[in-house]
């Protein structure tokens, strides 16, 4: 009878949930420490307090939870490329404020990101994540770089395409590093920005 009565709650309750919440936050933890393949509902469930039953309130299965994860870490990396009150006409700030957004995001994500990689190679819905989270970016930069060409403000070392991937594999690679020392963040962002600037043949401020 509790079973039929919890399969009854409406979407919105259940989206709302602390206990949703608790599970989503402890889901997350046992990925990251143990990988897709070794995590389990039961680990899932010790490390937010809670049993079995009340896990299947909220999600079908591991592979459900693992996928809101995954799309609301995309959801965070589209949001970083968001332009709010920088110029579009200045492409230092535009730089600038990309680079260190994109960088932030991938910090703050990259042992998840280290497992939704690695998913994305068998799973082919995790796949097509993983292209929205760097392919979306990427072809946003490129566009933007065929801009700055059209204007005559930019001559980049290679194609915009070329550079956009350049430019996203660079921030990956320092967000590695700052894993182990987050204290290099200003100084990974600055020295990101200026690399990507070389790359777009854009002079230094």
């Amino acid at each position: 009878m509790e079973k039929k009565e919890w399969a009854t709650r409406v979407k919105h309750d259940r989206a709302d949930s602390a206990t949703r919440a608790a599970l989503l936050t402890a889901a997350r933890r046992v990925f990251e420490r143990n990988g897709y393949a070794r995590t389990t509902v039961a680990g899932i469930t010790a490390g937010a307090g809670v049993g079995r039953a009340t896990f299947y309130v909220y999600f079908a299965s591991k592979e459900e939870v693992f996928a809101v994860l995954a799309e609301g870490v995309r959801d965070r990396f589209l949001a970083s490329q968001e332009l709010d009150g920088i110029d579009a006409d200045d492409p230092y700030a535009v730089v600038r404020a990309t680079v260190t957004a994109f960088l932030d995001a991938y910090t703050e994500n990259l042992a998840f990101v280290t497992v939704l990689q690695h998913q994305s190679l068998s799973d082919p819905a995790m796949g097509e994540l993983w292209e929205e989270i760097h392919g979306l970016p990427r072809r946003r930069s490129a566009r933007y770089t065929r801009r700055l060409v059209e204007r005559g403000a930019a001559d980049p070392a290679a194609s915009p395409e070329a550079v956009a991937r350049a430019a996203g594999g660079m921030v990956a690679a320092f967000a590695g590093g700052l894993a182990s020392c987050p204290g290099d963040r200003d100084r990974a962002a600055r020295e990101l920005t200026a690399m990507y600037l070389r790359l777009l043949g854009l002079p230094e401020r």
